[in-house]
C-alpha cells in the first residue's frame, strides 16, 4: 500500500508575484529624487505601491526593480518601513529602459510563480480590489489582463507638429466608446510574458506597456474595470491630487 505524501512532499500551488519597475528618474516631476522615491503623505511612493500589491492575498512575492546603482538604497528603504509580513520581498538592479527592468524582474522570479503582475511604482494608490480582479482574471485563464477606465474626453488623432506649440492638423476622431485608458497592475500568465520579452523587439526607449508586447505576439488581452484612484503620478499636479486622496483615506479608513 503506497504511503501518503507528507505536507512537505506535496507540490506547492502556483504563486502570484508582482514586479514593480522603479528604476526611472521621473523627469516630469522635476529635479530631485527618482519619481518612485518621492514622498507621498510622508512615505515614498514606492512603499505605497509595494503595500498596494501586498494588500492582495493573491500576491505572495513583490520584486522591486531598483535603479542599476541603487539596489542597496532601495533595500534599506524597504527595511525602514513596515510591510505586510505574509508577503516576500526581493530587490534586484534594473536596466536602462523600463522594458529591460521588467525583464530583469522576471528573471529573478522563483520557478513556482505562474502569474505575474507588473505595476508602476508611480501608481501608489491602486485599490486592492483592482489588484485582486486582475490576478483573478489571469488565474481564470486569460493570458494577459489590463485594468482600464472609459475616457471622459473626446480624443483626436493628430499629425504631431515639428515644433512644440505649433497647430497640429487633426487626422481622425476615434469612437470614444471603444477606447479605454489603461492602468496597472497588468497581469500575465508568466510563460506568455516571458515569451513576449524574448520575442518582441522594441526600438528606442523600449516598451512602456507590457500588454502591448503580448498583443504583438498575437495572444489575447482582456480588460477589467480599473479605478479612478489608480492614476499615475507623473506631474506636480498629480502629486497634489494623490496627497488629497491619501488624506481622505486616512480620515475615512485610518489607512
Amino acid at each position: 500500500m503506497p504511503s501518503t505524501p507528507s505536507p512537505t512532499d506535496r507540490p506547492r500551488p502556483p504563486r502570484t508575484a508582482a514586479v514593480i519597475p522603479a528604476a526611472g528618474r521621473g523627469v516630469r516631476l522635476g529635479p530631485g529624487a527618482p519619481k518612485a522615491l518621492r514622498v507621498l503623505g510622508g512615505t515614498p511612493m514606492l512603499i505605497h505601491a509595494i503595500r498596494a500589491m501586498a494588500a492582495s492575498r493573491a500576491v505572495s512575492l513583490v520584486v522591486v526593480v531598483a535603479p542599476p546603482d541603487g539596489a542597496p538604497e532601495v533595500k534599506h528603504l524597504l527595511d525602514e518601513h513596515a510591510l505586510p509580513e505574509h508577503t516576500d520581498y526581493l530587490v534586484v538592479p534594473g536596466g536602462e529602459t523600463r522594458q529591460e527592468s521588467v525583464r530583469l524582474g522576471l528573471e529573478a522570479l522563483p520557478e513556482d510563480v505562474a502569474v505575474v503582475l507588473v505595476h508602476d511604482a508611480a501608481r501608489p494608490l491602486v485599490p486592492v480590489d483592482t489588484v485582486d480582479a486582475v490576478a483573478s482574471a489571469v488565474r481564470d485563464g486569460a493570458p494577459a489582463v489590463v485594468p482600464a477606465l472609459p475616457l471622459a474626453d473626446t480624443v483626436k488623432e493628430v499629425e504631431p507638429a515639428g515644433t512644440p506649440g505649433e497647430p497640429e492638423p487633426v487626422l481622425a476622431t476615434p469612437v470614444r466608446a471603444r477606447l479605454r485608458a489603461v492602468q496597472t497592475p497588468q497581469g500575465f500568465d508568466r510563460d506568455t510574458l516571458v515569451r513576449a520579452h524574448a520575442e518582441v523587439a522594441v526600438d528606442g526607449e523600449g516598451a512602456t506597456d507590457d500588454a502591448g508586447m503580448v498583443e504583438r505576439l498575437g495572444a489575447p488581452v482582456v480588460v477589467v474595470p480599473g479605478h479612478e484612484e489608480a492614476f499615475k503620478v507623473t506631474r506636480p499636479l498629480d502629486l497634489v491630487l494623490a496627497e488629497a486622496v491619501l488624506a481622505r483615506r486616512r480620515a475615512n479608513d485610518g489607512f
